[in-house]
């Protein structure tokens, strides 16, 4: 395979330099498509009770999200590196237009088999949103500037946090669950044109320059999917020792190992494997891995205790995640500040974890008892832990890469944090299934049966008809929740401890700025640290 010419040595070791001005106009694009991904998620949480209810099958909820974040996964560095070798405007622009028909397709859905595919579809197209903001500010802004531009981005979390929510639950409760997906058009339409126009001045690629590794893509593809398969269906499904779950096990090994050897062997590979030669990189990913799993997980499942447990309309269960969402964007403003001001990271991703591990611990102790007010104030730790991870992590592995690869490194730490997500909201979620279940079965039996069986009553189960339950029925069903949330968030505090081992071991390596390979402008005290970092 001939090796792909390049765009331009001097653009991958200088890249263009943006006027502050130039910068700010560049980011309202990117403003506008982080909003419409942000947005998204925070309007179909609060009504996934009633989606599931709706279409039926409470065992297929955790896929309604799974199905979205497993695309998204795969999609992910495949968009870092088509932007690396097209450009970022026409694969962002192509990503977004996906990601608007998957939203209408999700909204005309007749059965959860239809908005699980569809809600695939839509996660290819948000694969793109997420890698393509963070890849072209890269582009435009050296890492040891980017924090400030970091905390301007910053200023469209209140929005997508308060307005989400309330947005998707005011939905639910007085028009339709499907305006969830439509609502997402307008934006989106904004966010193309936007885009399409502030983006034009980037560096791009001609189509004939370039050579995608497609057999990398489709094995990546494979080896993701078989393996959060595994993860969702063991236990549940099949047997951990049933054929099936063997098989897929043997598949993602197998699979997995062709890829590596595919990615050793093309010019131009999807994931390119030197990314991972940097111990700050792969520690950085590896702490994205494990915060995705318990935040995603977690945060899926919280709506569920607010609406089933306290009592709180869709609407207001929207709005009780703002505790979690408004400290999240203070400790990310704030730590975007310090880091701006000193070039220091290193406390962050240890704090961050520390403050992670605790909260899901205390959202493992609720039970039926536990107020608004204690939920509130757990989800102020969780939430401060996740504003101290999320741009820090992106920030060590971007700083870790070489700039030609930028978008691959990008979407390769992307990848990493979304596939700890599908794999938190697959195991948590059949955690959290298979014990709501069991407790409402034992618990809740006899009244479950009179209702059509107690695993029927639990999959058709929705806020509205629980309410016209006998009271017996709705403290066993309110228990069982509070049973299954409690077990599922117990398992993401012990996996977030292994995120505070890993933050332990991330070095400082001073910040570059354009042109300079990482650690470039350090101190000759630095010398050692950076040394053993690659």
């Amino acid at each position: 395979m001939t090796q792909t010419a390049p765009a331009s040595a001097d653009a991958e070791t200088h890249p263009p330099r943006f006027t502050h001005r130039e910068i700010m106009v560049t980011m309202s694009g990117l403003v506008i498509a982080m909003l419409l991904a942000m947005l998204d998620n925070m309007i179909v949480a609060p009504a996934l009770p009633t989606i599931v209810g709706d279409l039926g099958g409470l065992n297929h909820l955790a896929w309604v999200t799974t199905g979205y974040i497993l695309a998204s996964t795969a999609a992910t560095p495949i968009w870092g590196k088509l932007g690396d070798l097209l450009g970022r405007r026409i694969t962002f622009v192509s990503s977004i237009a996906i990601f608007l028909l998957g939203s209408v397709l999700c909204g005309m859905s007749q059965n959860m088999g239809e908005l699980i595919g569809f809600r695939a579809l839509q996660g290819l197209g948000a694969g793109g949103l997420m890698v393509g903001v963070m890849s072209v500010l890269a582009d435009i802004v050296p890492p040891r500037d980017r924090s400030k531009y970091q905390g301007v981005m910053m200023a469209v979390m209140p929005v997508a946090m308060i307005g989400g929510p309330l947005a998707g639950g005011f939905i639910t409760d007085h028009l339709n669950w499907r305006w969830a997906f439509y609502v997402n058009l307008p934006l989106g339409i904004v966010a193309l044109l936007v885009c399409w126009i502030v983006l034009a001045k980037l560096p791009r690629r001609s189509a004939g320059q370039v050579r995608i590794d497609w057999t990398g893509a489709a094995l990546l593809t494979v080896w993701i999917t078989t393996l959060v398969l595994i993860t969702s269906w063991g236990g549940t499904e099949y047997d951990w020792a049933s054929p099936m779950i063997i098989g897929l096990a043997v598949v993602t090994v197998v699979a997995f190992a062709a890829f590596v050897l595919v990615e050793q062997r093309v010019a131009e590979p999807i994931m390119p494997l030197s990314v991972f030669t940097d111990r700050n990189f792969n520690l950085a990913g590896a702490l994205s891995l494990v915060v995705g799993f318990a935040m995603f997980g977690g945060v899926t499942l919280l709506p569920q205790f607010q609406q089933y447990v306290q009592g709180s309309s869709a609407t207001n269960s929207g709005l009780l995640l703002m505790p979690m969402m408004i400290a999240s964007m203070v400790l990310s403003l704030a730590g975007g500040a310090v880091i701006s001001k000193t070039g220091r990271y290193r406390a962050l991703p240890i704090a961050g974890s520390v403050l992670i591990t605790v909260g899901l611990a205390l959202f493992a102790t609720m039970d039926t008892g536990t107020s608004r007010f204690m939920t509130g104030v757990y989800m102020v730790v969780l939430g401060a832990g996740m504003g101290c991870l999320m741009q820090t992590t992106m920030l060590i592995a971007q700083n870790s890469a070489p700039l030609k690869d930028m978008g691959a490194a990008t979407g390769a730490a992307t990848f990493l944090r979304n596939m700890g997500g599908s794999l938190g909201v697959s195991v948590l979620g059949a955690l959290y299934t298979t014990t709501l279940t069991d407790s409402f079965t034992s618990a809740g039996g006899a009244a479950g049966a009179g209702a059509g069986g107690a695993g029927g009553a639990v999959a058709q189960m929705t806020p509205e008809a629980l309410r016209n339950l006998p009271e017996s029925v709705q403290h066993a069903f309110a228990q069982a929740v509070s049973d299954g949330v409690g077990t599922a968030f117990a398992w993401g505090a012990g996996v977030a401890v292994i995120g505070i081992a890993i933050a332990l071991f991330i070095r400082h390596v001073p910040l570059r700025g354009f042109g300079g390979a990482p650690g470039a402008d350090k101190a000759p005290a630095d010398v050692t640290v950076a040394e053993h970092a690659h």
